[in-house]
């Protein structure tokens, strides 16, 4: 398949998985709102977790598409991420122990995107 065709298809299926996941998390939020504690509301506030499934399953998708190269790249830079928001965490665990407020686990998928992303364009930039 070519890159440009898998790449697109990617953006398609990511794309509809967090559209779903945006729409699933509103939806849960405003109907637990009003609702009591309870296995009920539990159920209600984890429907999002079935969209951040399908968007899992359209990486897991397109690192199948890729070729070699481009899959050693990224999974190269998946692991400078990796590597980077471990090394975060732990400091950061450390730092909350001194008195520092206590993080929530959702910011950890954001560093870990977010060094991801500037794991690939320092890669992009360093190989030209």
């Amino acid at each position: 398949m070519l890159e440009q065709e898998a790449t697109r298809k990617y953006r398609l299926e990511l794309g509809a998985s967090l559209a779903i996941y945006l729409g699933a998390l509103f939806v849960s939020l405003r109907l637990a709102k009003s609702m009591d504690p309870g296995t009920l509301r539990t159920a209600l506030l984890i429907i999002p977790v079935i969209p951040v499934m399908l968007a899992v399953w359209a990486i897991a998708r397109h690192f199948q598409r890729m070729d070699e190269f481009m899959r050693l790249r990224s999974l190269e830079s998946f692991a400078v991420a990796g590597a980077v928001t471990a090394g975060l965490a732990m400091t950061y665990g450390f730092l909350e122990s001194a008195g520092f407020p206590k993080l929530s686990m959702f910011w950890v998928w954001g560093v870990m995107g977010a060094t991801w992303m500037l794991a690939t364009v320092w890669r992009c930039l360093v190989s030209r």
